[in-house]
């Protein structure tokens, strides 16, 4: 605090007036984070040891700015994760915690092989949940001026968990980006979906299986999820078709599909609404029909590899086959990526940051100018692609 008199003054003003954004002096950024917990009502003295000892983690920043998983293709990347040892320790997970598991279908809507799926990615059925300090993880992050509207609320909302009793500045760690326990979630969603599943009168997202599942199932629920529908299912293309049409930005009736030549690989279709189809490597790669609660996904993970490598692996632990992955052209290197990215900018497409990562903005971009340029429209670049931009 500055004194009682400014004190006085920033209570009367609104919360947005006193905050810094982000940047500057560290020390000075704590101080204002202080400020605004207090003009938001927090108690001085809980507020001050909250923030005692905080410091800036420059790991953090680093892993922040090295996410090259994401740069990998969906099969290598999904040939990665998914392993062996994951798939069989997750079918034995289901038959151990069955109850909690049925309890959360019941409670929420939400399959057993779709939290399985998060439980395995997230921090390997909790082996690992990752050895960041979470208050440091979350100021430094708040500090930096890459997503901090993102992060600042979750400071906040780790001071109310602080006074609840369920978190220790000091001692709580979690992933770099501040999510703890084993499906890795933000304070904020731990205040709001976080599920006491034992029954001992505490949410304990780090050492408590059912608190841990029944608080991911209740966080999907509250996304959006549609109990009792599809997600994904793996699909044959035809050899040709209107390759605009595939992708998130377009939406059609399976019957719809199956009328310009699309089959599920096996069985029927599972859903009768609306739903998109995804070439992942483009058309000649694997192929998935992804139904509304696909898009669910992303309020966990804005990864559209990750995305779809989780509801994947979450077809899989519900019996699905193992993929086709056809025969993909192959795709561009980290440098040439980034120079489409580039290209793709400098022609007033939105791709967002140049970071040679094959995202939703660079996917739809690349379909527009590959439909201009009258070549298939698969949404997939190569380097014939990009010779001709």
């Amino acid at each position: 605090m500055r004194g009682a008199i400014f004190g006085c003054l920033l209570a009367a003003l609104p919360v947005s007036a006193v905050a810094q954004s982000c940047g500057g002096s560290f020390n000075g950024f704590v101080s204002q984070l202080k400020t605004e917990a207090v003009a938001k009502g927090h108690p001085k003295a809980q507020v001050d040891a909250f923030f005692s000892g905080v410091r800036k983690d420059p790991k953090v920043i680093k892993a922040d700015r090295s996410q090259g998983v994401f740069k990998k293709s969906f099969t290598e990347f999904a040939r990665a994760v998914i392993s062996k040892n994951r798939l069989d320790k997750g079918r034995a997970n289901a038959r151990k915690y069955a109850s909690i598991f049925k309890r959360a279908e019941r409670e929420y809507g939400i399959p057993s092989g779709v939290l399985l799926a998060f439980w395995a990615l997230e921090t390997d059925y909790g082996s690992f949940q990752g050895n960041f300090n979470t208050l440091n993880a979350l100021v430094t992050l708040s500090h930096d001026c890459r997503r901090p509207q993102l992060f600042r609320p979750q400071v906040f909302a780790a001071l109310e968990l602080y006074e609840r009793g369920g978190f220790d500045p000091r001692n709580t760690t979690g992933a770099w980006a501040g999510e703890i326990g084993m499906v890795q979630m933000l304070p904020e969603d731990i205040i709001r979906h976080g599920v006491d599943g034992d029954g001992n009168g505490r949410v304990d997202l780090k050492g408590s299986v059912p608190d841990a599942i029944l608080s991911g199932a209740k966080m999907l629920r509250g996304f959006g999820w549609q109990p009792g529908q599809p997600w994904l299912q793996e699909v044959t293309v035809p050899a040709e078709m209107d390759w605009s049409k595939t992708g998130l930005n377009t939406a059609f009736p399976p019957s719809e599909w199956a009328r310009m030549g699309v089959k599920p690989r096996g069985g029927a279709f599972q859903g009768g609404g609306a739903a998109s189809i995804l070439l992942p490597q483009g058309r000649k790669g694997p192929a998935f029909i992804a139904y509304p609660n696909y898009r669910i996904y992303f309020d966990w993970n804005q990864s559209y590899v990750y995305v779809t490598t989780a509801a994947y692996f979450a077809t899989r632990l519900s019996g699905a086959p193992v993929f086709n992955a056809g025969n993909p052209e192959a795709g561009l290197t980290d440098s040439e990526m980034k120079q489409l990215q580039k290209k793709l900018a400098q022609r007033g497409y939105n791709v967002g940051k140049i970071d040679g990562i094959l995202g939703s903005g660079t996917r739809a971009a690349v379909q527009a100018e590959q439909k201009r340029l009258g070549l298939p429209a698969d949404a997939w670049p190569t380097r014939a692609f990009l010779s001709k931009l």
